[in-house]
């Protein structure tokens, strides 16, 4: 992590309203779970709100693209091509994270495909009959390494997992209370959950992440979570920020 960016994130946020730097609108889209569908909707909505943006612009993903949706690989493949309205920046999810470990150890499968892996796997075109019996991992890894284009893995490979901008963090899970940020585990970044989403204290900056669906956008005086379950409830969601300014843009359930 470079000093600056260490720096950045252990200066104490503001005891009023978090702010991001002049003349930047960030747009902060929550777990996408493999539907492309309202990917493409809020891609459209986003699109049709940059009339009034300033010249600089970003969308940052909070990581989990894959699993449970039926189009895992085609969320990964629009990303991959950068065919978003705006520059984007992909942070790396728990999930994101398990696939890249199933590319090498097969085994991982046994519990991937609890939650969510099988039907990755599936959207790749891997046949995964005997994985659902809880056989055939390895062949179901080697076909998955066969179909799934090198581009996409070297986009999941690519992921960080986090960002910084002013008063905020942005992270897939959260960050362990009372640990400073260069100390900080990766694991805890991508799978933590009860720990971070209990404490009510401050942390350095504004932690805004996924990882946990809610019902609506959950606004804390600490922390923001944009996980509104897309993959069940149809809605995914991006937080808008600008300047002092907060706002939400959703796709609607049917």
């Amino acid at each position: 992590m470079a000093l600056s960016r260490l720096k950045q994130f252990l200066k104490p946020a503001p005891k009023a309203s978090a702010s991001i730097e002049a003349g930047l609108r960030l747009y902060v889209i929550g777990d996408v779970h493999g539907r492309l569908d309202l990917l493409d909707d809020l891609s459209k909505q986003i699109a049709a709100d940059l009339d009034d943006a300033p010249a600089d612009v970003l969308t940052i993903f909070v990581g989990d693209y894959i699993d449970r949706g039926r189009e895992s690989a085609g969320v990964i493949d629009r990303l991959n091509r950068g065919e978003f309205p705006t520059p984007f920046h992909a942070l790396r999810g728990n999930h994101e994270e398990i696939l890249l470990k199933f590319l090498e150890d097969e085994s991982v499968l046994e519990s991937w495909r609890k939650f969510g892996g099988l039907e990755t796997l599936h959207s790749y075109g891997v046949d995964v009959s005997e994985a659902m019996r809880g056989r055939g991992y390895d062949a179901a890894r080697k076909k998955l390494l066969e179909l799934m284009p090198e581009t996409h893995r070297r986009f999941l490979e690519g992921t960080d997992l986090f960002a910084t901008h002013g008063d905020y963090f942005f992270v897939h899970a959260g960050v362990r209370p009372g640990v400073p940020v260069h100390l900080q585990n990766a694991d805890d970044l991508l799978w933590i959950r009860e720990e971070f989403l209990r404490f009510r204290g401050q942390f350095d900056k504004v932690v805004v992440h996924g990882h946990t669906p809610v019902d609506a956008p959950d606004e804390q005086a600490n922390r923001i979570n944009v996980d509104t379950g897309a993959f069940a409830t149809s809605v995914l969601t991006a937080l808008v920020l600008e300047g002092a300014d907060r706002r939400f843009l959703q796709t609607r359930a049917p």
